[in-house]
Protein backbone atom coordinates (compact mmCIF):
# COMPACT_ATOMS: atom_id res chain seq x y z
CA UNK A 1 0.00 0.00 0.00
CA UNK A 2 2.73 2.16 0.74
CA UNK A 3 4.50 1.43 -2.64
CA UNK A 4 1.26 1.99 -4.26
CA UNK A 5 0.93 5.44 -2.97
CA UNK A 6 4.33 6.70 -3.87
CA UNK A 7 3.56 6.02 -7.65
CA UNK A 8 0.97 8.05 -7.78
CA UNK A 9 3.53 11.05 -7.07
CA UNK A 10 6.22 9.57 -9.75
CA UNK A 11 8.74 7.33 -10.38
CA UNK A 12 9.79 5.63 -6.90
CA UNK A 13 13.63 6.12 -7.91
CA UNK A 14 12.70 9.79 -7.83
CA UNK A 15 10.47 10.14 -4.56
CA UNK A 16 13.48 8.66 -3.05
CA UNK A 17 15.78 10.85 -4.37
CA UNK A 18 13.36 13.99 -3.20
CA UNK A 19 13.10 11.89 0.57
CA UNK A 20 16.72 11.50 0.85
CA UNK A 21 15.88 10.95 4.96
CA UNK A 22 13.45 8.69 4.75
CA UNK A 23 14.22 4.81 6.15
CA UNK A 24 13.63 1.92 3.92
CA UNK A 25 13.88 -0.64 6.90
CA UNK A 26 12.41 1.41 9.95
CA UNK A 27 8.99 1.49 8.81
CA UNK A 28 9.27 -2.77 8.55
CA UNK A 29 11.11 -2.43 12.16
CA UNK A 30 8.17 -0.93 13.41
CA UNK A 31 5.62 -3.26 12.13
CA UNK A 32 7.34 -6.02 13.52
CA UNK A 33 7.58 -4.58 16.90
CA UNK A 34 3.71 -3.37 16.67
CA UNK A 35 3.11 -6.84 16.03
CA UNK A 36 4.84 -8.59 18.72
CA UNK A 37 3.11 -6.27 21.21
CA UNK A 38 -0.27 -7.16 19.85
CA UNK A 39 0.84 -10.85 20.26
CA UNK A 40 1.56 -10.59 24.05
CA UNK A 41 -1.38 -8.25 24.58
CA UNK A 42 -3.73 -10.86 23.10
CA UNK A 43 -2.14 -13.45 25.19
CA UNK A 44 -2.53 -11.21 28.88
CA UNK A 45 -5.58 -11.07 27.53
CA UNK A 46 -6.85 -14.35 27.64
CA UNK A 47 -5.61 -14.61 31.61
CA UNK A 48 -1.92 -16.87 31.47
CA UNK A 49 -1.30 -18.92 34.65
CA UNK A 50 2.30 -20.60 35.25
CA UNK A 51 0.55 -23.66 35.59
CA UNK A 52 -1.29 -26.15 38.45
CA UNK A 53 -0.02 -28.53 40.83
CA UNK A 54 -1.54 -30.87 43.37
CA UNK A 55 -1.45 -29.10 46.79
CA UNK A 56 -1.93 -32.00 49.87
CA UNK A 57 -3.93 -31.50 52.39
CA UNK A 58 -4.08 -32.51 55.77
CA UNK A 59 -8.29 -32.25 57.56
CA UNK A 60 -10.83 -34.33 59.38
CA UNK A 61 -14.39 -35.31 58.41
CA UNK A 62 -16.78 -37.37 57.65
CA UNK A 63 -18.03 -38.80 54.19
CA UNK A 64 -21.30 -38.47 52.58
CA UNK A 65 -21.98 -39.60 48.97
CA UNK A 66 -25.39 -38.14 47.35
CA UNK A 67 -27.47 -40.26 44.79
CA UNK A 68 -29.09 -37.83 42.77
CA UNK A 69 -32.47 -39.24 41.30
CA UNK A 70 -32.02 -38.20 37.44
CA UNK A 71 -35.53 -40.29 35.91
CA UNK A 72 -38.16 -38.50 33.60
CA UNK A 73 -40.31 -37.83 36.69
CA UNK A 74 -37.71 -35.70 38.11
CA UNK A 75 -38.78 -33.37 35.71
CA UNK A 76 -41.75 -32.51 37.19
CA UNK A 77 -42.34 -29.11 38.05
CA UNK A 78 -44.37 -29.14 41.00
CA UNK A 79 -41.06 -27.87 42.71
CA UNK A 80 -39.83 -24.97 40.47
CA UNK A 81 -38.16 -24.59 38.56
CA UNK A 82 -38.49 -28.33 38.52
CA UNK A 83 -37.60 -30.95 40.77
CA UNK A 84 -34.01 -32.11 39.44
CA UNK A 85 -32.54 -27.96 38.88
CA UNK A 86 -33.70 -27.39 42.41
CA UNK A 87 -32.17 -30.76 43.58
CA UNK A 88 -28.94 -29.46 42.14
CA UNK A 89 -29.38 -25.71 43.11
CA UNK A 90 -29.53 -26.76 46.73
CA UNK A 91 -26.47 -29.57 46.42
CA UNK A 92 -24.80 -26.97 45.06
CA UNK A 93 -25.40 -24.68 48.44
CA UNK A 94 -24.21 -27.52 50.61
CA UNK A 95 -21.16 -28.10 48.93
CA UNK A 96 -20.16 -24.70 49.97
CA UNK A 97 -20.88 -25.83 54.14
CA UNK A 98 -19.11 -29.28 53.82
CA UNK A 99 -16.06 -27.90 55.91
CA UNK A 100 -13.52 -30.65 55.76
CA UNK A 101 -15.93 -33.56 55.14
CA UNK A 102 -15.30 -35.49 51.71
CA UNK A 103 -18.40 -36.04 48.89
CA UNK A 104 -19.16 -38.05 46.29
CA UNK A 105 -22.14 -38.01 43.54
CA UNK A 106 -23.53 -41.18 42.45
CA UNK A 107 -26.91 -40.61 39.68
CA UNK A 108 -29.18 -43.19 38.83
CA UNK A 109 -32.49 -43.77 36.95
CA UNK A 110 -32.78 -47.49 36.09
CA UNK A 111 -28.96 -48.65 37.00
CA UNK A 112 -26.95 -46.62 39.16
CA UNK A 113 -23.43 -44.81 38.03
CA UNK A 114 -20.54 -43.31 40.10
CA UNK A 115 -20.52 -39.77 38.55
CA UNK A 116 -18.23 -38.19 41.21
CA UNK A 117 -15.93 -40.72 43.36
CA UNK A 118 -15.16 -39.56 47.58
CA UNK A 119 -13.35 -36.62 47.14
CA UNK A 120 -12.36 -33.52 49.01
CA UNK A 121 -11.98 -31.39 45.78
CA UNK A 122 -15.28 -29.19 46.12
CA UNK A 123 -14.39 -27.43 42.76
CA UNK A 124 -14.81 -30.68 41.12
CA UNK A 125 -17.72 -31.36 42.80
CA UNK A 126 -19.42 -28.63 41.78
CA UNK A 127 -18.21 -29.00 38.27
CA UNK A 128 -19.47 -32.70 37.89
CA UNK A 129 -23.07 -31.76 39.77
CA UNK A 130 -23.44 -29.25 36.97
CA UNK A 131 -23.40 -31.95 34.27
CA UNK A 132 -26.17 -33.91 35.58
CA UNK A 133 -28.93 -34.23 33.86
CA UNK A 134 -32.18 -36.41 33.03
CA UNK A 135 -29.69 -38.39 30.17
CA UNK A 136 -26.38 -39.05 32.53
CA UNK A 137 -28.23 -42.66 32.95
CA UNK A 138 -29.37 -44.15 29.61
CA UNK A 139 -31.85 -46.83 31.15
CA UNK A 140 -34.56 -44.99 32.40
CA UNK A 141 -36.62 -46.46 35.83
CA UNK A 142 -36.25 -45.65 38.99
CA UNK A 143 -33.27 -48.17 41.07
CA UNK A 144 -33.03 -46.63 44.38
CA UNK A 145 -31.14 -50.27 46.06
CA UNK A 146 -28.89 -50.31 43.52
CA UNK A 147 -28.13 -46.62 44.28
CA UNK A 148 -27.68 -47.48 47.75
CA UNK A 149 -25.63 -50.95 47.40
CA UNK A 150 -23.18 -48.67 45.10
CA UNK A 151 -22.61 -45.85 47.55
CA UNK A 152 -22.12 -48.14 50.06
CA UNK A 153 -19.48 -49.86 48.14
CA UNK A 154 -18.03 -46.45 46.78
CA UNK A 155 -16.89 -44.96 50.33
CA UNK A 156 -13.10 -45.34 51.33
CA UNK A 157 -12.83 -49.31 53.01
CA UNK A 158 -9.81 -48.44 55.33
CA UNK A 159 -11.39 -45.06 56.58
CA UNK A 160 -12.27 -44.80 60.31
CA UNK A 161 -14.75 -41.44 59.58
CA UNK A 162 -18.52 -41.41 59.70
CA UNK A 163 -20.53 -42.35 56.10
CA UNK A 164 -23.82 -41.29 55.46
CA UNK A 165 -25.89 -41.74 52.10
CA UNK A 166 -28.15 -38.91 51.14
CA UNK A 167 -31.13 -40.26 49.03
CA UNK A 168 -32.87 -37.27 46.66
CA UNK A 169 -35.91 -38.97 44.92
CA UNK A 170 -39.41 -39.20 44.00
CA UNK A 171 -39.54 -42.61 46.25
CA UNK A 172 -41.35 -43.95 42.72
CA UNK A 173 -38.95 -47.09 42.62
CA UNK A 174 -39.56 -49.78 40.23
CA UNK A 175 -36.19 -51.97 39.69
CA UNK A 176 -35.90 -53.33 43.04
CA UNK A 177 -35.88 -52.90 47.20
CA UNK A 178 -34.63 -49.88 48.99
CA UNK A 179 -35.85 -50.80 51.93
CA UNK A 180 -33.38 -54.19 51.67
CA UNK A 181 -30.49 -51.86 50.35
CA UNK A 182 -31.01 -49.82 53.59
CA UNK A 183 -30.88 -52.28 56.15
CA UNK A 184 -27.57 -54.00 54.70
CA UNK A 185 -25.68 -50.48 54.80
CA UNK A 186 -26.96 -49.71 58.30
CA UNK A 187 -25.47 -53.39 59.36
CA UNK A 188 -22.12 -52.11 57.21
CA UNK A 189 -22.00 -48.57 59.40
CA UNK A 190 -23.43 -46.62 56.71
CA UNK A 191 -26.28 -43.60 57.43
CA UNK A 192 -29.07 -43.66 54.99
CA UNK A 193 -31.46 -40.08 54.43
CA UNK A 194 -33.90 -39.15 52.06
CA UNK A 195 -35.02 -36.34 50.96
CA UNK A 196 -38.57 -36.61 48.82
CA UNK A 197 -38.74 -34.38 46.22
CA UNK A 198 -42.11 -33.58 44.72
CA UNK A 199 -46.28 -33.56 45.54
CA UNK A 200 -48.33 -36.74 47.10
CA UNK A 201 -51.23 -35.70 44.39
CA UNK A 202 -49.49 -36.20 41.62
CA UNK A 203 -48.42 -33.95 38.40
CA UNK A 204 -47.90 -34.72 34.56
CA UNK A 205 -44.23 -34.83 33.28
CA UNK A 206 -43.18 -31.68 30.77
CA UNK A 207 -41.53 -32.83 27.77
CA UNK A 208 -40.73 -31.76 24.10
CA UNK A 209 -41.98 -32.88 21.34
CA UNK A 210 -39.65 -33.00 17.97
CA UNK A 211 -41.06 -29.80 16.72
CA UNK A 212 -40.23 -27.80 19.60
CA UNK A 213 -43.68 -27.89 21.33
CA UNK A 214 -44.54 -28.32 24.75
CA UNK A 215 -46.27 -31.63 25.86
CA UNK A 216 -46.36 -33.95 28.55
CA UNK A 217 -45.33 -37.98 28.82
CA UNK A 218 -47.21 -40.51 27.82
CA UNK A 219 -47.89 -43.97 28.61
CA UNK A 220 -48.26 -46.58 25.31
CA UNK A 221 -52.16 -46.04 25.55
CA UNK A 222 -51.92 -42.36 24.93
CA UNK A 223 -52.62 -41.51 28.49
CA UNK A 224 -50.84 -38.95 30.69
CA UNK A 225 -48.12 -40.03 32.52
CA UNK A 226 -48.97 -38.79 35.93
CA UNK A 227 -46.01 -38.63 38.92
CA UNK A 228 -46.50 -38.44 42.54
CA UNK A 229 -43.88 -38.63 45.58
CA UNK A 230 -43.76 -41.93 47.39
CA UNK A 231 -43.36 -41.15 50.92
CA UNK A 232 -44.48 -44.08 52.72
CA UNK A 233 -41.34 -45.90 50.64
CA UNK A 234 -39.05 -43.20 51.72
CA UNK A 235 -39.81 -42.92 55.43
CA UNK A 236 -39.50 -46.89 55.85
CA UNK A 237 -36.14 -47.19 53.90
CA UNK A 238 -34.47 -44.44 56.41
CA UNK A 239 -36.23 -46.00 59.72
CA UNK A 240 -33.95 -49.09 58.25
CA UNK A 241 -31.32 -47.42 57.37
CA UNK A 242 -30.94 -45.32 60.48
CA UNK A 243 -31.51 -41.71 58.76
CA UNK A 244 -34.24 -39.22 58.96
CA UNK A 245 -36.19 -38.52 56.30
CA UNK A 246 -37.20 -34.72 54.92
CA UNK A 247 -39.49 -33.89 52.35
CA UNK A 248 -38.42 -30.78 49.68
CA UNK A 249 -40.65 -27.52 49.14
CA UNK A 250 -39.77 -24.94 46.93
CA UNK A 251 -38.71 -22.81 49.82
CA UNK A 252 -36.90 -25.48 51.52
CA UNK A 253 -35.09 -28.56 50.31
CA UNK A 254 -34.77 -29.48 53.72
CA UNK A 255 -30.79 -30.58 53.15
CA UNK A 256 -30.10 -28.42 55.66
CA UNK A 257 -31.86 -30.91 58.01
CA UNK A 258 -30.31 -33.95 57.14
CA UNK A 259 -26.54 -32.10 57.21
CA UNK A 260 -26.69 -31.30 60.54
CA UNK A 261 -27.65 -34.85 61.22
CA UNK A 262 -24.55 -36.00 59.45
CA UNK A 263 -22.42 -33.39 61.52
CA UNK A 264 -22.83 -35.85 64.23
CA UNK A 265 -20.77 -38.82 62.56
CA UNK A 266 -17.80 -39.59 64.18
CA UNK A 267 -14.88 -37.48 62.06
CA UNK A 268 -11.03 -39.01 61.16
CA UNK A 269 -7.94 -37.36 59.88
CA UNK A 270 -7.17 -37.80 55.86
CA UNK A 271 -5.05 -36.84 53.24
CA UNK A 272 -6.80 -34.84 50.61
CA UNK A 273 -4.89 -34.01 47.08
CA UNK A 274 -6.63 -30.97 45.62
CA UNK A 275 -5.90 -28.89 42.77
CA UNK A 276 -3.83 -25.63 43.46
CA UNK A 277 -3.43 -22.66 40.97
CA UNK A 278 -0.34 -20.65 40.85
CA UNK A 279 -0.33 -16.89 40.22
CA UNK A 280 -1.61 -14.93 37.54
CA UNK A 281 0.86 -14.08 34.42
CA UNK A 282 -1.23 -11.52 32.35
CA UNK A 283 0.63 -8.55 33.75
CA UNK A 284 3.82 -9.46 32.80
CA UNK A 285 2.38 -9.99 29.04
CA UNK A 286 1.08 -6.46 29.12
CA UNK A 287 4.05 -5.05 30.56
CA UNK A 288 6.27 -6.27 27.26
CA UNK A 289 3.62 -5.43 25.09
CA UNK A 290 3.51 -2.13 26.49
CA UNK A 291 7.70 -2.07 26.25
CA UNK A 292 7.50 -2.92 22.46
CA UNK A 293 4.99 -0.33 22.36
CA UNK A 294 7.08 2.75 23.36
CA UNK A 295 10.45 0.82 21.65
CA UNK A 296 7.75 1.34 18.13
CA UNK A 297 6.84 4.95 19.46
CA UNK A 298 10.55 6.01 19.77
CA UNK A 299 11.84 4.74 16.52
CA UNK A 300 11.20 7.39 14.11
CA UNK A 301 10.90 6.66 10.03
CA UNK A 302 13.93 8.78 9.22
CA UNK A 303 17.50 7.02 8.53
CA UNK A 304 20.15 7.84 11.21
CA UNK A 305 22.56 10.54 10.23
CA UNK A 306 26.24 10.20 12.39
CA UNK A 307 28.68 12.21 12.05
CA UNK A 308 32.46 11.04 11.90
CA UNK A 309 35.26 13.57 10.85
CA UNK A 310 32.53 16.00 9.40
CA UNK A 311 31.11 13.48 6.82
CA UNK A 312 27.49 12.37 6.74
CA UNK A 313 26.68 8.56 7.38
Amino acid sequence: MRKKRLQRFGDRELVSRLMPDASVRKPVVKFILLMIAFAFAVTGAAGPKVGIKLQETRSSGSEIIIALDVSNSMLAEDIQPNRLERAKQALSRLIDRLGDNKIGLIVFAGEAYIQLPITADYVSAKMFLSTISTESVPVQGTAIGAAINLAVNSFSPASEAGKAVIVITDGENHEDDPVQAATEAARRGVNVHAVGVGSTQGVPIPVRTRFGQRDFMRDRDGSIVITKLDEETLQEMVIAGNGIYVRATTANMGLNTVFEEIEKLDKAEFETRVFADFAEMFQWFFGVALAFLLIELIISNRKNRLRIFGNTI
